[in-house]
């Protein structure tokens, strides 16, 4: 399965409007991909499309109910046929867990869980026929507790969770799943969330993140993580007591004063 080509399929992108997204939505039209980007920013999205080579645009939030199914049906109304499904959408808020409104608490949840594994499932079978896959795009939050995004990372760690276990069960039907974990990346995710989110990590550019993605995602692994420092990190942490490792954690991103904010990816 490592002869996968971009060039001439269908590539569904969330969260394409920014980001990781929209890089993914770049490097993907550059390899000669037709696209479908799906956020709720109908502005960015457009201008992003009148861009590209091949792309259409799906003004959808996918915090809502339905959301993913409204996705599906439309693309299925337009007659595509979707070879990869990129599920990047997600956000997370920086802060103490009770000084974090409940209302953004469960949003993460619902976006970063929630729309994922809708979109997983009722692609799923199209993907299969197709003979193609899912990237969905994790994060080195994934691999231990995050004290002050607890919420965030947990929402990662079963991202991570999800997409090996469906990996192990698909790996031999013809369908590539893979996470991607990005470590602290330069995208607008900081920009509100505030640059206590990065622990102080240098970070990386997006481009090098995604090229990551789509250079490993023939070789059907079940995850991969960007970034040589990122992966002995995570490698590491195996040897310590989990206590020790989340005490570390708790130092690195404790915030400093300030309000409290909140940002999609």
């Amino acid at each position: 399965m490592n002869d996968f080509d971009f060039a001439g399929k269908t590539v569904v992108v969330t969260g394409g409007s920014m980001g990781i997204g929209e890089t993914f939505a770049r490097e993907l039209d550059a390899r000669g991909a037709k696209l479908v980007l799906v956020a709720r920013s109908k502005e960015k999205l457009e201008a992003l499309a009148a861009r590209l080579e091949h792309a259409q645009v799906i003004v959808e939030d996918l915090t809502k109910p339905g959301a993913a199914r409204r996705v599906f049906d439309e693309v299925t109304r337009r007659g595509l046929d979707v070879d990869v499904l990129i599920n990047n959408a997600g956000f997370g808020a920086h802060g103490p867990f009770a000084d974090i409104p409940l209302e953004t608490q469960r949003g993460q949840i619902d976006l970063n869980i929630g729309a994922l594994v809708e979109l997983t499932y009722v692609f799923l079978p199209m993907l299969e026929r197709r003979r193609g896959g899912i990237i969905q795009v994790a994060s080195m939050a994934a691999y231990q507790p995050t004290p002050y995004m607890a919420v965030y990372g947990a929402t990662k760690a079963f991202v991570l969770s999800f997409t090996e276990a469906l990996w192990a069960e698909y790996k031999d039907r013809g369908v590539r799943v893979m996470a991607l974990s990005p470590g602290a990346t330069d995208t607008p995710f900081f920009e509100r969330a505030g640059e206590g989110a990065a622990g102080g990590a240098r970070k990386a550019r997006p481009e090098g993140v995604v090229r990551l993605g789509l250079d490993e995602f023939p070789k059907n692994r079940p995850s991969v993580i960007h970034g040589l420092g990122n992966f002995l990190a995570t490698f590491a942490s195996r040897f310590f007591p989990r206590a020790l490792v989340v005490k570390l954690m708790a130092r690195i991103s404790a915030p400093k004063p300030q309000a409290l904010q909140a940002t999609t990816r």
